[in-house]
């Protein structure tokens, strides 16, 4: 690596590393070290939960909405590519060693769809989102309430997931469906 490498990395570490005393000021609880670039919580910094290991890139949004409470957002070891986004308003579950490509979108809540309601007035339908451990997410996926992605399943670029995951599985297209299994 050469020295002007040297520099910015270093710099970068340290834009890190302060940006772990901000959020952690602000109420984001951390076990250990957290990889942080230029990421974004806006508010409800109590509702977030990262473990040490965890890695959010640069333009990564953590959103909490709704009532607070503790670990509405948890992150445990797992990498956040560029852009991506978790939208929470009641449970958002990453689990150990998953790797969310960049741009994706992952919410547990959607609005209802009463005609007689303008959408914005209906309440939010909410029901948790879990991704298991080894999950790889490839760029632009969308995740929508109530899915679980079972261990080590990957999901290709692009895919809107509206249904549960098995273990090992990879599932592609909109709305996303089994292609095939990985192999041990």
């Amino acid at each position: 690596m050469s020295f002007l490498g040297i520099i910015v990395r270093l710099g970068q570490g340290l834009a890190s590393r302060w940006r772990n005393v901000w959020f952690r000021a602000l109420g984001v609880r951390m076990t250990g070290y957290v990889w942080l670039r230029e990421v974004s919580i806006p508010r409800q910094w109590g509702d977030i939960f990262l473990e040490k290991g965890t890695s959010l890139d640069d333009g990564v949004v953590l959103l909490c909405s709704g009532p607070s409470s503790t670990g509405k957002i948890y992150i445990r070891g797992a990498y956040l590519n560029r852009y991506t986004m978790l939208d929470a308003h009641e449970k958002i579950e990453i689990g150990e060693g998953c790797m969310i490509g960049p741009h994706c979108y992952i919410t547990d809540a959607d609005h209802g769809t009463n005609r007689d309601i303008p959408v914005s007035k209906q309440p939010m339908r909410c029901e948790p989102v879990i991704l298991e451990r080894g999950v790889w997410l490839g760029a632009g996926v969308r995740v929508l309430k109530g899915v679980t992605i079972g261990e080590g399943a990957a999901v290709g670029a692009g895919a809107v997931v509206t249904k549960d995951v098995e273990a090992w599985s990879i599932v592609a297209g909109v709305p996303a469906r089994v292609i095939g299994h990985r192999k041990g």
